[in-house]
């Protein structure tokens, strides 16, 4: 997701984010003016919508770019704090929007390599840069002349005759410095650093030890033969893998982020099966120098004093405050809603894949590892569907313009044109324009689709720049997502969820595209966290919506367009497996929340992390072993960001969802006047009014959970 570290999303998202020593303040300013002399940061970028300048950026330009950022927004908030004039809208909370820059840009650049392009320059500069900038945000916000200004503003806003948007930038401003600390005394604002300063360190490291963990647990196989099952496809990808790691004639399966592993559901080795497992479970929590349990320890505690000290009984609760959910028992009474259904679903499951292991005589009770690989037995004889027979119909090109493409120029009038004059960060990456209905350009989007050991695991959007009117700026947008890239020459075909992510990510990408708002505050997806996942998910309707599907599901050598049979079956299969995704969800989102609704004594040490987390699994109802969380605490990048006691929000969002696609259901679907609904109501309005007032806005009424119940097939009582 987007990283905007520039002062307002930095704080809408409760990130630590930044100062720096004042020893030797004029040497230092010295040499860094002396390096921004040539640096591609000094200025904006001179490429269209101040596109970044890949081909000018080196290593050596982002510390220099931080450290000038930094001095120039310290200076100019240093200003407006300072002033002789009475406050007022523009020379205070308009001034603050304006500050910083030089810094947004290199930030905005750099925490979106470090996440996709990284390298070990990088993750030192990113090391060294995590306490200054936990510092440089908390001169700001506990800036004391300054919050005296706003306060003075948030208490005049009725009487300043703002219009609706700018009336809520004041009230964002008051809430963020608040939340941040601003009403503290001096001691505590002192403290409030410390602790700030260590987590922007500690989160930084955890971040750091997954990527190479993932990399140094990858698993290697001696044979082919070992890989009975897999596809040519991941045969070949496997042995690409170890060829660049240099173990020609071995085979490497490189573990994704989350627990289960794609090759699970094909590999016919049981003991490769949980030996692939095993190393993805017990990833960053075995020993080594990249094991993350200590810093999860003292993150939770740190976490948890400094809600206290911000006056919060803990720091779920500090978090949800600022959300749509709001309460921690609101979040806590729906998990605990959806989990007693969730895992008796999983359990019928099992027993039919039991049924599947005793009749195939197998001599063995169903285990984490057997799960995906019987679950699409069971697949099969349920519904004669083989995931298998749905990727030759997956091509990346035919997915991304056929498909992705498709349905937006469909539902919006949205064209897209492939352009190769613009720099990129890595040769996989790929570059487009994006014109409106009315043929002017909207955005420019980067497609960054393959894997690859330096780049972080996962799916997600980023902005490199956002829309807003008060800079007259447009989107340049970027999507993210992990599909291994196979040997030169041969296409890539994807797997079903990999097409569900492209189609989810990119209603991301529309959010930020679509952004209609004059101030960066509220630009694209800086909206709650347990609602910005709402119009990604809406979007992943698109993918199985029979008009879009067989425009795009094309047999890579034949060009036949994918069976009505198929297609068929796909629908069909829409509720299969649904207790085993709902039961691994709740799983990660329930550990989050566990970890996050402690007190300062009740954090564990290191050597109680697993035990912490397997007692809360327990008490939560869904210790099912067959059925590992999604996430185990150790490599769960999610609650190291913007996600802290914030998973949950994916259900929370997947209510308005399930309503929402209801609503495009009902209306004829793929249509523009629909499309054309949402983008107003919602889509273009960022931030920059009420989360749940655009959910009603479009929907025209308060939303109903019935719709996700019947999705997920957690109740027989809501008629379809």
């Amino acid at each position: 997701m987007n990283h905007r570290l520039a002062l307002a999303l930095a704080l809408a998202l409760g990130l630590s984010a930044p100062v720096f020593a004042t020893e030797k303040a004029g040497a230092t300013a010295s040499a860094t003016a002396s390096a921004m002399a040539t640096n591609p940061f000094a200025k904006p970028s001179t490429l269209p919508f101040f596109y970044p300048a890949f081909d000018k950026i080196k290593n050596e330009h982002f510390a220099p770019a931080f450290e000038a950022g930094m001095a120039e927004q310290r200076k100019e908030v240093d200003a407006i704090a300072d002033a002789k004039d009475a406050p007022t809208f523009d020379n205070t909370i308009v001034a603050l929007e304006r500050s910083g820059q030089l810094l947004n840009r290199v930030s905005v650049v750099f925490y979106n390599l470090t996440g996709a392009n990284t390298n070990d320059e990088l993750e030192k500069v990113q090391s060294d840069m995590a306490p200054k900038l936990s510092a440089h945000s908390d001169a700001i916000t506990l800036n004391s002349k300054l919050f005296e200004r706003i306060n003075t503003l948030h208490s005049q806003r009725d009487k300043l005759g703002l219009d609706a948007e700018s009336k809520r930038l004041i009230e964002r401003y008051y809430t963020d410095f608040v939340r941040a600390g601003a009403k503290l005394n001096d001691a505590d604002k002192a403290k409030l650093k410390v602790m700030n300063a260590e987590l922007a360190a500690l989160q930084t490291q955890f971040g750091q030890n997954l990527l190479k963990e993932n990399n140094a647990s990858a698993l290697v196989v001696d044979s082919k033969d070992e890989l009975k099952g897999l596809s040519a496809d991941s045969i070949a990808a496997a042995a690409e893998a170890a060829k660049q790691r240099k173990l020609e004639g071995k085979y490497v399966i490189a573990l994704q982020n989350t627990s289960g592993q794609p090759a699970l559901a094909e590999l016919e080795n049981r003991a490769l099966r949980e030996k692939l497992l095993k190393a993805s479970l017990s990833r960053a929590s075995h020993g080594g120098e990249f094991d993350n349990r200590a810093i999860l320890a003292k993150v939770s505690k740190l976490r948890a004093e400094r809600a206290a000290l911000l006056g919060y009984p803990d720091h779920a609760t500090y978090t949800l405050e600022d959300e749509t959910a709001q309460t921690v028992k609101a979040v806590n009474d729906r998990l605990a809603q959806l989990a007693p259904a969730a895992v008796a679903n999983a359990k019928k499951e099992a027993a039919d894949m039991q049924a599947v292991i005793d009749r195939e005589k197998g001599g063995f009770q169903l285990a984490a590892w057997d799960w995906a690989y019987y679950a699409e037995k069971v697949r099969k004889e349920k519904f004669d569907l083989d995931e298998s027979q749905l990727r030759p119909y997956f091509e990346m090109d035919n997915v991304l313009k056929n498909g992705v493409f498709f349905a937006a120029n469909k539902l919006y009038g949205l064209s897209f044109k492939e352009r190769t004059d613009l720099p990129v960060y890595n040769p996989d990456v790929r570059v487009f324009d994006v014109m409106d209905a009315d043929g002017t350009q909207l955005a420019i989007f980067l497609v960054d689709w393959y894997a690859r050991d330096n780049k972080r695991g996962g799916a997600w959007m980023n902005e490199y720049v956002s829309q807003n009117t008060l800079f007259g700026t447009k989107p340049v947008v970027a999507n993210h997502l992990n599909i291994p890239k196979p040997p030169k020459g041969e296409p890539t075909l994807m797997t079903y969820d990999e097409v569900n992510t492209a189609f989810h990510e990119f209603g991301h990408a529309l959010h930020g595209m679509f952004s209609n708002v004059k101030y960066p505050r509220f630009s694209g997806t800086n909206v709650p966290r347990d609602f910005v996942e709402y119009p990604s998910q809406v979007n992943e309707m698109w993918m199985t919506w029979p008009e879009v599907l067989k425009n795009y599901a094309k047999h890579y050598k034949t060009g036949e367009p994918i069976p009505q049979a198929l297609v068929d079956k796909v629908v069909a299969s829409q509720k299969f497996n649904q207790g085993f995704t709902t039961t691994e969800y709740l799983g990660a989102a329930l550990l989050d929340q566990v970890w996050h609704q402690i007190k300062p004594a009740q954090a564990p040490t290191a050597d109680g992390v697993l035990a912490f987390e397997a007692e809360a699994l327990k008490k939560a109802g869904v210790d099912f072993a067959p059925v590992p969380p999604r996430y185990r605490s150790a490599y769960f990048s999610h609650i190291m960001g913007g996600y802290s006691a914030g998973y949950y929000a994916y259900i929370w969002s997947e209510v308005l969802d399930a309503d929402s696609v209801e609503w495009f259901r009902e209306n004829g679907g793929l249509k523009r006047e629909n499309g054309d609904h949402f983008r107003k109501t919602l889509l273009s309005q960022g931030g920059a009014t009420d989360a749940m007032k655009l959910f009603k806005d479009f929907r025209g009424r308060e939303p109903d959970v019935k719709p996700l119940l019947v999705r997920r097939g957690l109740t027989g009582a809501a008629g379809q």
